[in-house]
């Protein structure tokens, strides 16, 4: 006979009983999530982080591809392909000045390199500093037009296209906390 100690015995005992009745369940430590419309809905609406980077990246592989004056007419077009959702592209030179935007055009060809987000924030300069870096992302407060112009956190992410100039976009993420 094998020494199994006592407790151990009493454990196994009892587990083959229950099991033999039915009552053994198994439950996950982490919740499960399944899909139904109101979860379905919220993460239709989500668009991740990556998300944003891919969207940006593809836009500097554009422009690199079909050069800078060609891009520029695209991404500034509402209907075009760099309009996604809530994802559009912007594109700025290292002086701060507007060289493409789909839905304010009049701020093509304005320098706004002195501009605060909602909160008196100057993200702007954020956007400059890291595209210099290379790439970033910078959180800043913008008024959401698809939600009453409410003031919202926004995240951005840019990227350097070359000495030259830099692309942009940007996701909303909920009313705002004052900050």
């Amino acid at each position: 006979m094998i020494n199994t100690p006592v407790p151990l015995l009493a454990v196994l005992i009892l587990c083959l009983v229950l099991s033999s009745t039915g009552h053994v369940y198994s439950q996950s430590p982490i919740p499960i999530s399944t899909p139904d419309t109101t979860n379905s809905t919220i993460h239709e609406k989500y668009t991740s982080n990556e998300t944003l980077v891919t969207f940006v990246e593809n836009a500097v592989s554009y422009a690199k591809t079909h050069g800078r004056e060609a891009a520029l007419v695209e991404f500034s077009n509402p209907n075009g392909s760099f309009v996604k959702g809530e994802l559009y592209i912007y594109a700025y030179d290292f002086n701060c000045t507007t060289l493409a935007h789909p839905f304010n055009p009049e701020k093509i060809g304005k320098n706004r390199l002195g501009e605060s987000d909602a909160y008196g924030n100057p993200y702007t300069q954020q956007f400059l500093d890291a595209a210099r870096n290379g790439s970033g992302f910078v959180r800043f407060y913008y008024s959401n037009p698809a939600h009453n112009q409410t003031i919202e956190s926004k995240l951005g992410y840019v990227q350097r296209v070359d000495e030259d100039w830099w692309l942009g976009s940007g996701i909303y993420a909920g009313p705002a906390d004052r900050v």
